[in-house]
C-alpha cells in the first residue's frame, strides 16, 4: 500500500479548535478518516517550526488521498502539502528500468 507524508500548519481558525480538542482527538480524527478511506495511519506527530503537524499515512492509491487532501484543505482549517513516499525497494526497481531519454541540447 503506497505512503504518503503529510506536513502542514493549522490556520488561525485551526488553531483555535486544536486549543478547544486538544492533539489527541485529532489523531483519533486523522485514524479513523484513515480508515474509512481503506487504509491507516501510521504516524501522527507534532511539531515546532514550519510545519504544525507530520503524519504518514498508508492509502490504497493516490484517488484516496487526493480525497482525504481536499476535504481536509477545503475545511479552511489546515495548509499541508502530500509527498508520496517510496521504499528503498521501489527505487531499486525504478533504477533498473530501461529509460530512453536525451536531455535537451
Amino acid at each position: 500500500m503506497p505512503k504518503y507524508l503529510v506536513q502542514g500548519s493549522y490556520t488561525d481558525q485551526g488553531l483555535k479548535g486544536l486549543l478547544k480538542e486538544g492533539g489527541s482527538k485529532r489523531r483519533v480524527m486523522v485514524e479513523k478518516l484513515a480508515e474509512e478511506m481503506g487504509g491507516k495511519l501510521e504516524v501522527f506527530y507534532y511539531a515546532f517550526g514550519s510545519d504544525d503537524f507530520v503524519i504518514i499515512l498508508d492509502l490504497p492509491g493516490n484517488i484516496e488521498m487526493a480525497a482525504t487532501a481536499i476535504v481536509a484543505q477545503a475545511s479552511g482549517m489546515v495548509k499541508s502539502r502530500v509527498t508520496i513516499l517510496m521504499a528503498p525497494e521501489d527505487v531499486d526497481q525504478a533504477v533498473q528500468r530501461k529509460v530512453d531519454f536525451r536531455p535537451p541540447s
